[in-house]
């Protein structure tokens, strides 16, 4: 009985290794869902996108810059569904569309980051309460090292029963959990502009 539990815990404490996140230097960017339809005329119109959208592409342009490893995650839709201008994926960056909200699962996402040996990530995009709280929770569950940069985000005004509740709240109560998953900061924090 003894030996029996020895071996299970050996096994749980082998396999947990072999899934580890590796403790490397490489850092990965991963901006999600900007693209077309979260912008005005789109079919599901954000407060503010274009902000975040430029915010986000002062990152991407730091990351290549820097030869630094960049991911594109897009939602599967009807319609809208090209990446907006600003962020369009570069030829070489690699590109996952999901019909989840978490962009790990169902993508090969984890698996694409695992084998590049990544363990820091870079995390913005939209809707700030969904896809990206849905991210940056996965990852750091994972074992990543997350910095979501709250500036490159935008959401939506949401409504409960006969509540509205603006886009600003919903957008500052979402980082305000999220601060326990990453370490939040502004793209001028993060790209050290004064």
């Amino acid at each position: 009985m003894i030996r029996r539990v020895l071996y299970t815990l050996l096994f749980v404490l082998f396999a947990a290794a072999v899934e580890a996140i590796p403790d490397t230097t490489r850092v990965a960017l991963i901006i999600i869902d900007i693209q077309d339809f979260y912008f005005p005329g789109g079919k599901s119109e954000l407060v503010n996108p274009i902000p975040a959208a430029q915010n986000a592409a002062k990152v991407l342009e730091y990351f290549r810059n820097t030869q630094q490893l960049v991911v594109h995650v897009g939602h599967n839709a009807s319609e809208g569904q090209g990446f907006y201008s600003l962020v369009k994926p570069a030829d070489g960056e690699m590109v996952f569309m999901k019909s989840n909200v978490n962009a790990f699962v169902d993508t090969g996402l984890l698996e694409y980051l695992r084998g590049q040996q990544v363990s820091k990530l870079v995390i913005c995009g939209m809707q700030t309460h969904m896809c990206v709280e849905a991210a940056v929770r996965a990852a750091a569950d994972f074992g990543f090292k997350v910095t979501l940069i709250h500036d490159a985000c935008a959401t939506k005004d949401l409504k409960w029963e006969n509540e509205t509740i603006p886009a600003k709240m919903v957008h500052l109560s979402t980082l305000a959990t999220l601060r326990n998953y990453a370490k939040i900061m502004s793209t001028k924090e993060f790209l050290g502009v004064e």
